[in-house]
């Protein structure tokens, strides 16, 4: 039998919790591990962590007496000798089963091959020495996923540089850092003249890095252009045009490996991937380095048209973004969500050297939430 509290005819205690009116004139319910688990005493403040331990109640909370004093919930705990505190705008905010607000993460903005103009620039000094820019640097990454750098040193350590200003280098089984110059023994088709087609790196790691930087120190060489595609657009037009192919990109994983005589790297993959709110976020796809698709045969009838019909969307001239990278420049880019690749060129009509490194999204996406100061402890 539920008990209305004497004190509040707001609050009425229920075996596992208290349902409360708030500001909406409805009564909402609370349970009471949570309530007392998010006691605002539960946290330090100068850590900002929890500090309070659930697991060494002696036995289950619960409320020795519960009412509304003003705007707050004021709870005794049975048992206890403690007594909470809640403001009861903040018990809105948590009122329904929701995440907490986060201001990282954005809507996607979908671009397609005419985009090159329109690419969000900014100056690598102006990044070191300005937050503001930074911090505009870091959304447009969230939204448009494509970055171009200007003005960037000549050097190994500002490649370093810019990275930490949005996380930390993430090293791959290629090491902290790579070189795409042409080799004569090379590992890697990027370390070669030819063309290189459209893809996203390392897809052989179980979780490949998020985020790609490439610094063009020295460019002089007939061709080479450079090729980016949003995989977001391509990805949505794909659901459009083709839904079953969609759904079977997008669930089924294949497998992918990168070999050589110091490693041997596989992982699975969907070629599609989508986020929490199942909107498109990336792709993962390479040619050079999908294994051999080890899903039954008759699933494959319906799996390859549907892996070529997107594989041949990508190549679209509606997608393709071309444009010749200049030494100086650095291109940041989402390696989930942009494909990228290059055309042929002659390794002997000049210089060619880009130097690569990567970081992970979700250090991006930290920086970007202490950088816009939305964070719990924050004013």
């Amino acid at each position: 039998m539920n008990v209305i509290t004497p004190l509040s005819a707001s609050v009425e205690t229920l075996d596992k919790g208290l349902s409360v009116t708030l500001s909406d004139g409805h009564q909402h319910y609370f349970n009471y591990h949570w309530l007392r688990d998010n006691c605002p005493s539960s946290f330090n403040a100068a850590t900002r962590e929890r500090s309070f331990d659930i697991f060494h109640l002696a036995t289950a909370p619960t409320a020795e007496t519960a009412n509304v004093d003003g705007d707050a919930l004021v709870i005794a705990w049975k048992d206890e000798g403690h007594i909470t505190r809640f403001p009861l705008t903040w018990l809105e905010e948590f009122s329904s089963a929701k995440s907490r607000k986060d201001p990282a993460d954005l809507p996607r903005k979908a671009w397609y091959g005419d985009h090159y103009p329109n690419v969000p620039r900014f100056s690598q000094p102006d990044l070191v020495t300005n937050t503001e820019t930074r911090k505009a640097w870091i959304e447009a990454m969230l939204v448009d996923g494509f970055v171009i750098l200007t003005d960037m040193p000549d050097t190994d350590a500002a490649l370093t540089e810019t990275v930490n200003l949005m996380g930390a280098v993430r090293p791959t089984f290629f090491g902290d850092y790579f070189d795409v110059k042409t080799y004569i023994n090379p590992t890697n088709t990027a370390y070669t003249s030819a063309a290189l087609e459209l893809h996203t790196d390392t897809p052989a790691e179980e979780f490949a890095p998020g985020i790609q930087f490439l610094h063009c120190r020295a460019n002089s060489v007939a061709g080479g252009q450079s090729l980016y595609a949003d995989g977001v657009a391509v990805a949505n037009d794909f659901r459009a045009r083709d839904p079953e192919g969609f759904k079977l990109l997008s669930e089924v994983s294949v497998p992918f490996y990168c070999e050589h005589d110091t490693y041997d790297m596989r992982s699975r993959q969907t070629v599609i991937e989508l986020d929490q709110h199942g909107e498109v976020s990336g792709l993962t796809i390479s040619q050079h380095m999908l294994d051999i698709i080890d899903l039954p045969q008759d699933m494959l009838d319906d799996y390859y048209p549907a892996f070529c019909r997107f594989g041949r969307m990508l190549q679209e001239d509606k997608y393709m973004m071309r444009f010749l990278m200049k030494a100086g420049e650095c291109m940041v880019f989402d390696n989930h969500r942009i494909v990228h690749g290059r055309e042929a060129y002659s390794a002997t009509s000049g210089e060619r050297y880009l130097r690569g490194t990567y970081a992970d999204r979700a250090e991006m996406r930290s920086t970007y939430r202490a950088l816009v100061g939305e964070g719990r402890f924050k004013a």
